[in-house]
C-alpha cells in the first residue's frame, strides 16, 4: 500500500521542530507538566501491558460448526461438472447459462472439471449457508471474478482431500458501468467466507487481488497458494487463520484486513500454520489488531532489506547529521570474539536518513496512511513494506519468524507485545517498532540487520533473549506516550510484571512502582537532571535552551540484551531503568554517539551491564542508582577483541569482556561492585573460559597489562589510566530521533563523578 512522505523545505521545518523538541532533548532534564515526576530508591519500575495487548487468537475468533464442516455426500449435494465453457448439473439450486453457473439456494455443491471462461456465482436471497466443495476443479474467468459470492449468509469452500484445484481471472475486468468496481479478486465474496479441507488450491489474481471477503475471512486448513497483482488475501472485518499451508506472492500486501470504522473489527488473528509470503508491500497487515499465537513464517517484503531506500537526511543546520552526530558512521559493524561477523549493514557513507516509517511520534491508526505519514504540497509516494504491521496493537504469543523486510519487520501504530517466539530478522528500517509501548516478555529475537533495532516511546524488556545489530541506534526509546485514559485503573497480566503490584493504565500502558522508597515531586516547578541535580522547569545543561527530557523510557527487568550499534547503543530521550537481566552493548565507534545515551536518568538497581564504545559522548549510570558502576576511559582507542578485565582486591572477577568493536570507554555495573571497593583494570591478555557475546563468566584470566588500580568512593566511579577522575564532557549529536536520528551536534554531556589523584602502575597480570 502507498503512503506519502514530505520533501523539500517543509520537511526541513518539521525535522527541525521534531529534532529540537524530541530528538535533542538535553541529557539533563526529566520534565512533564501532565504527570508528576517520580523519584525512586531501590525500586522496580516496570511498564506493563494491559489485558488488551495480552490478547490471544481464541479471544478474538470463534469457529462454528459450518466453518469446520468438510463432510458431504452425493445424495445430499448438487453435483456440478465443469466442461470448457459449459457445465452439467445434477441436483437442485444451481443453473448453468452463458458459460456461468449461478447458485440460488443454500446447500452443498460439489464442483469438478474445468471451466475455461466462466464464473461461479452465488446469489442466495434468504442469506443461507452455501457449501462449495472443490473436488478437482479448475475455474477461470477472463474478465471477472472466477468465484463470486454475491449474496449469502455465509460461504464455505472445502478443498477436498487429495485434490488439486485452481481459480484464476483475467488481467482486465468488464463492469456494468463506470461506477462499478466490484468484484475485483479471483475469489470475491460479499459474505463471510471460510476455507477448510486438506486439499490444495492455487489462486491467480491477474487483475487485482487473489482472495477477498467484504466480511469475515477464515481459513481453517488446507494448502493455499496465491499469486496476485495486488493484495493476496484480504478480509474486511477479520482475517482468521487456524492452520494450513499458505504461500503468497503478491505485488501488494500479502494478508490484510481493512475495516477502519469499527475498532472491534479489522483484525488479523493467526493460531498457527505455515506461511511463505513474498509481497511488494506489507507482509501481514491488520487495520486494527494483529495477533499471532504460533506458526512458521517466512516473509520477504519489498524485495527485502537490501532493497531499502538509502537513509539520507539534511540536518536543520545544513549538511548531514542525524543519528551519526555529524560524524562518519563506522565502515563495518565489527567482528565478535567468537569470529562470527554480524550481517552486512546498509551502506555507511557518512549520511544518516530517516526511516520511511517514522516521521511523527504519534498519529491515528490508519492502514492507508501510517502513523508516521505527513503530506504537503510537495510530496512523493513510497511503499510501506513492513512484515507484520498493526494499526492498533501487535501481539506475538509464539511462532517462528524468518523476516527480510524492506521496511520495519514488526510495526504497530500503537503497542507491540512479544510474549514468545523465535525471530530471525533482517530489516531495512526498524527491527521492531511501536509508536507507543514495546514490551518483550519472552522469546528469542535476533535482529541481524536493521537501521534501528528496537524503537518505541516506552520500551520494556521483562524476559527473553534479544540480539540487535543496527547501523544507527540499537535500542531507541523516543516519542511521547499519548494518555487517552489516564484515570483508568486495570490489572495487568501477571506474565508482564516482575512483582504483584497496583497498576495504573494510560493508553494501554502502566507504570508500576515496587519495593523501596518512592517520593513524588511536582514537575511543574522543577525537574531532575542526569546528574541528580534539581533544576528549574525547562532547564538544560548544554544543548539547546529550554531542552528537557521526554516521557519516553527504557525498562530492563530481565532477560538478555546484546547490542551492536553504529549509532547509540541504548538511547532514551527520557530515562533508563534497569532492575535485572544482562545487557551487553558494543559500539559506537564514532564520537558523535554513545553506547549509553539518555536525557533523564539511568537508574540501575540490579542485573549486569557492560558497554564498550567511543569516548566522546560516553555516559554511565546515574548517581541515583542503588547498584554501583565503574566507567573506564582508556588513553587511546582499543582494538575490537582486546580483552578488558576488572577484578577486585581479592582477585575476584568483575568483568572479562572482549568487545566486538573498537572502543575507548567501558562501563560496567554489577551487584559485585562495592561503593568503597578496591579494583584493578587490565587490558589485553586471554581467558580460558568460553565467551558468550564476548562476555566471559568462567575460566581464568591472565597475560594482560595493568592499566590502573583505584578505590571507588562513589556509586558511579569514572577512572582513566591515572586513577579516579571526573566524567567525560563532549559535543555531538544525540541520535535518538523518532526514527529520524538526532540533530548531529550541539549538545554537551556532563556526568557527575568523583575526582581524585590515585595513580596506577603498569605491570603484567599474573
Amino acid at each position: 500500500m502507498k503512503k506519502k512522505i514530505i520533501t523539500g523545505s517543509k520537511l526541513w521545518s518539521v525535522a527541525m521542530i521534531t529534532a529540537m523538541v524530541t530528538a535533542c532533548s538535553a541529557p539533563a532534564a526529566t520534565s512533564s507538566t501532565a504527570n508528576a515526576a517520580v523519584s525512586t530508591t531501590g525500586t522496580t519500575k516496570t511498564v506493563s501491558v494491559s489485558e488488551q495487548t495480552s490478547v490471544k487468537y481464541a479471544d478474538l475468533v470463534t469457529m462454528d460448526a459450518d466453518d469446520t464442516n468438510v463432510s458431504w455426500s452425493a445424495t445430499d449435494s448438487t453435483t456440478i461438472k465443469l466442461n470448457g465453457t459449459t457445465a452439467s448439473i445434477t441436483g437442485s439450486g444451481a443453473k448453468a447459462a452463458n458459460g456461468s453457473v449461478t447458485i440460488s439456494a443454500a446447500g452443498t455443491y460439489v464442483l469438478s472439471g474445468k471451466l475455461t471462461d466462466g464464473q461461479i456465482v452465488v446469489n442466495v436471497a434468504d442469506k443461507g449457508t452455501v457449501h462449495l466443495v472443490l473436488n478437482g476443479a479448475t475455474i477461470n474467468d477472463n474478465d471477472s471474478a472466477a468465484i463470486y459470492i454475491q449474496k449469502a449468509g455465509k460461504a464455505i469452500i472445502t478443498l477436498e482431500e487429495g485434490t488439486e484445484n485452481a481459480v484464476s481471472d483475467g488481467k482486465t475486468y468488464v463492469y456494468a458501468d463506470a461506477t462499478t468496481d466490484e468484484p475485483d479478486a479471483a475469489i470475491f465474496s460479499k459474505a463471510d467466507l471460510t476455507f477448510n479441507g486438506t486439499g490444495k488450491l492455487t489462486v491467480t489474481g491477474n487483475y487485482n487481488e487473489g482472495i477477498t471477503s467484504k466480511d469475515d475471512l477464515k481459513i481453517v486448513s488446507g494448502t493455499i497458494n496465491v499469486k496476485s497483482a495486488d493484495d493476496g488475501i484480504k478480509g474486511k472485518d477479520m482475517v482468521a487463520i487456524q492452520a494450513g499451508t499458505i504461500t503468497i506472492n503478491s505485488e501488494g500486501d500479502g494478508i490484510k484486513s481493512t475495516n477502519d470504522t469499527d475498532t472491534t473489527k479489522g483484525f488479523v488473528a493467526i493460531a498457527g500454520g505455515t506461511f511463505n509470503i513474498q509481497s511488494g508491500s506489507d507482509g501481514i497487515q491488520a487495520e486494527t489488531a494483529l495477533v499471532t499465537d504460533g506458526g512458521t513464517f517466512d516473509i520477504v517484503t519489498g524485495g527485502g532489506s537490501a532493497n531499502a531506500p538509502e537513509k539520507v537526511e539534511e540536518g536543520p543546520f545544513g549538511g548531514g547529521g542525524g543519528g551519526w552526530g555529524g560524524g562518519t558512521p563506522p565502515t563495518d559493524m565489527g567482528t565478535p570474539p567468537d569470529g562470527e561477523p554480524p550481517a552486512d549493514m546498509p551502506n555507511n557513507n557518512g549520511t544518516n536518513a530517516a526511516p520511511s516509517s517514522s516521521t511523527n511520534a504519534t498519529a491515528p491508526a490508519d492502514s492507508n496512511a501510517d502513523a508516521d505519514t505527513s503530506t504537503t504540497a510537495a510530496e512523493e509516494e513510497t511503499t510501506s513494506a513492513k512484515a507484520l504491521k498493526a494499526g492498533a496493537d501487535l501481539t506475538v504469543n509464539g511462532g517462528t519468524y524468518t523476516i527480510d523486510s524492506m521496511d520495519d519487520s514488526l510495526h504497530s501504530n500503537n503497542n507491540v507485545t512479544v510474549n514468545d517466539g523465535k525471530f530471525s530478522i533482517e530489516s531495512g528500517d526498524d527491527g521492531i517498532h511501536a509508536d507507543q509501548a514495546l514490551t518483550i516478555n519472552g522469546g528469542t529475537i535476533t535482529i541481524a540487520k536493521s537501521y534501528e533495532g528496537l524503537e518505541g516511546a516506552i520500551i520494556t524488556m521483562n524476559d527473553g533473549n534479544v540480539d540487535v545489530t543496527a547501523s544507527d541506534d540499537g535500542v531507541n526509546a523516543s516519542g511521547e506516550i499519548t494518555a487517552t485514559d489516564a484515570d483508568a485503573t486495570t490489572t495487568a497480566d501477571d506474565s508482564t510484571q516482575t512483582a504483584d503490584t497496583d497498576t495504573t493504565a494510560a493508553s494501554n500502558t502502566s507504570v508500576t512502582e515496587t519495593t523501596g522508597t518512592t517520593s513524588t515531586t511536582d514537575q511543574a516547578s522543577q525537574s531532575t537532571d542526569a546528574n541528580s541535580n534539581t533544576r528549574p522547569q525547562g532547564g538544560a545543561p548544554g544543548g539547546m535552551p529550554g531542552e528537557s527530557a521526554s516521557n519516553s523510557e527504557l525498562h530492563i527487568n530481565g532477560g538478555s540484551l546484546t547490542v551492536n550499534a553504529g549509532g547509540d547503543g541504548l538511547d532514551s530521550n527520557g530515562s533508563i531503568y534497569m532492575t535485572d537481566g544482562t545487557v551487553i552493548v558494543n559500539g559506537p565507534t564514532d564520537s558523535g554517539n554513545g553506547a549509553l545515551d539518555y536525557d533523564g536518568n539511568f537508574e540501575i538497581s540490579g542485573g549486569y551491564l557492560v558497554s564498550a564504545g567511543s569516548s566522546g559522548m560516553a555516559q554511565a549510570t546515574s548517581e541515583s542508582s542503588t547498584q554501583n558502576t565503574i566507567a573506564m576511559t582508556f588513553p587511546e582507542t582499543q582494538k575490537a577483541g582486546t580483552l578488558v578485565h576488572v577484578e577486585d582486591s581479592e582477585g575476584n572477577n568483575i568483568l572479562t569482556f572482549a568487545p566486538a568493536k573498537d572502543y575507548q570507554t567501558v562501563v560496567v555495573s554489577s551487584s559485585d561492585l562495592k561503593k568503597d571497593g578496591s579494583y584493578v583494570i587490565y587490558s589485553g591478555g586471554s581467558s580460558t573460559g568460553k565467551a558468550v557475546d564476548g562476555l566471559y563468566t568462567d575460566g581464568t584470566y591472565s597475560g594482560g597489562t595493568k592499566v590502573v588500580a583505584f578505590q571507588s568512593t562513589s556509586n558511579v566511579t569514572w577512572v582513566n589510566e591515572s586513577g579516579v577522575t571526573t566524567a567525560n564532557s563532549g559535543m555531538g549529536g544525540p541520535g535518538g530521533g523518532r526514527g529520524q536520528g538526532g540533530f548531529g551536534g550541539g549538545r554537551n554531556r556532563t556526568q557527575s563523578g568523583t575526582s581524585g589523584t590515585t595513580t596506577g602502575t603498569t605491570d603484567t597480570a599474573k
